[in-house]
């Protein structure tokens, strides 16, 4: 993890095959109650965009229905913030998943009410990577 990384976000390295661990990033996104909004393929996109080779990297925008709806009736622009990014992508012989962390978004706002549930949202999303570390 690069030292800017671990300004906005926290991960860890799987010992598994990159199609194998979207699955099992998927799968403990959803037992701590996330689902998964939106899927980019970066390596698609740009091979269609600029036809330029990159590694397998996609982005799942991740969200938790019941802490997307309390942060929603405190501050309804809070939709520029979501859904969580979650990164899967090739790295060495395993692939890495690195995962925003919503306490570093809240900086950006201003509200104090935010906390505690940008607090539940990286407690959730800690113990996917956990779980994750522990599975690998």
């Amino acid at each position: 993890m690069s030292d800017t990384m671990a300004t906005y976000g926290f991960g860890t390295d799987l010992n598994l095959p990159y199609e194998q661990a979207i699955e099992q990033v998927t799968a403990a996104l959803k037992a701590e109650g996330f689902g998964v909004l939106t899927t980019i393929d970066v390596r698609e996109t740009l091979k269609q965009k600029l036809d330029v080779e990159f590694e397998p990297y996609i982005i799942l925008g991740a969200c938790n229905p019941q802490l997307a709806h309390r942060a929603f009736q405190v501050a309804h622009e809070i939709g520029l913030l979501l859904p969580c990014n979650v990164i899967v992508h090739r790295h060495g012989a395993g692939t890495r998943v690195d995962i925003v962390d919503p306490m570093a978004m809240l900086g950006v706002v201003n509200h104090p009410d935010l906390v505690a549930i940008a607090n539940e949202a990286n407690e959730r999303l800690r113990r996917v990577v956990e779980s994750l570390g522990a599975g690998s």
